[in-house]
């Protein structure tokens, strides 16, 4: 068996060392890739809370999602998350997707941490840090909207650089904020956070809708916990699904 094993992992060197190289033609372009790119990896394993950590008055998991629900028993006076606790990634990308209620509010937070929470000091899953921001009336889907900091660093449509001292500055367009919200449907989409460097991109259903060049080196996080939320407002219910992380 273990000859076995050492033959196959030769095998394998070989035809990598072998592999004929990609050599780019004048006629080549960009290409969609079938699936993910190698290197993502489950977050979640849709059966239980297991690496995660958060309030279950609020959060459960259900046919394979990670479920934030407000009852009209449970309005909260504060934001709060469910945290995945299995590192504080820097420079990554991450996947997803959400199904939210038409009143609902949440968002895909990243490079953040834990904060108090002055209004209810009960509530240990508040956050701070970049946020992809998720709504159900499609106001706020896709704006980098940074929780308990510097708040908007760009909404739908944008590529934004933050300088400190003043507000971010416009660099470009890159799409007209109403029709990018047309991409957003009522059921599921999806989501792609890209996080390398100073530079945040956020796309929804394969369409980009914000990126942000983060230039304020004082006050900008570079790396820092994963973490969704239910936000504050009327009943809602959101879900997420198939949460997967890529390292770099």
């Amino acid at each position: 068996m273990k000859a076995l094993i050492l033959l196959a992992v030769a095998t394998a060197a070989f035809q990598q060392q072998n592999a004929t190289p990609y050599v780019p033609k004048q006629s080549d372009r960009p290409e969609a890739v079938a699936g993910d790119e190698p290197g993502f990896k489950p977050i979640f394993d849709g059966k239980t809370l297991a690496g995660w950590d958060g309030d279950p008055t609020y959060w459960r998991v259900e046919d394979g999602a990670l479920v934030g629900e407000i009852t009209p028993a449970t309005v909260i006076k504060s934001n709060t998350f469910i945290i995945w606790n299995g590192g504080k990634p820097k420079d990554f990308e991450l996947k997803l997707d959400y199904r939210i209620t038409p009143d609902g509010n949440s968002g895909i937070n990243y490079r953040s941490v834990v904060v108090p929470d002055t209004v209810t000091p009960g509530n240990k899953f508040a956050m701070r840090g970049y946020q992809c921001d998720v709504d159900g009336k499609k106001r706020y889907p896709g704006n980098n909207y940074e929780e308990k900091g510097r708040l908007f660093l760009a909404v739908r449509g944008q590529m934004t650089r933050v300088v400190g001292g003043r507000p971010p500055v416009l660099v470009s367009t890159i799409g007209d904020s109403d029709e990018l919200a047309k991409v957003v449907t009522d059921d599921w989409n999806s989501v792609h956070v890209i996080a390398r460097g100073n530079v945040l991109a956020h796309i929804i259903n394969g369409r980009l809708m914000t990126v942000v060049i983060d230039d304020d080196a004082p006050n900008r996080p570079v790396d820092g916990l994963i973490g969704v939320q239910v936000h504050v407002g009327p009943p809602m219910k959101v879900e997420y699904r198939h949460l997967r992380l890529k390292g770099w």
